[in-house]
């Protein structure tokens, strides 16, 4: 049993109703959430860079043949 049979797919005219409707309701904080969207996936992306880099130097310090102790 499919608890939103009723509702069926949306089509392009329901989501521009849904869309509009919120424009209406969210209209003046919109800028202000979308501005803050924004600042969260780039500041995601640099921890995300920053994790391939760590990786990439932990690989690379791995492959990395270690130096022989000098012989006395």
């Amino acid at each position: 049993m499919m608890p939103f049979a009723f509702i069926g797919s949306l089509g392009p005219m329901e989501i521009a109703i849904v869309g509009g409707v919120m424009l209406l309701m969210f209209g003046n904080r919109l800028p202000s959430v979308m501005r803050s969207l924004g600042k969260s996936v780039v500041e995601f992306k640099k921890g995300v860079a920053g994790i391939e880099d760590d990786l990439d130097q932990a690989v690379t310090a791995d492959t990395k043949k270690p130096v022989p102790p000098p012989e006395v």
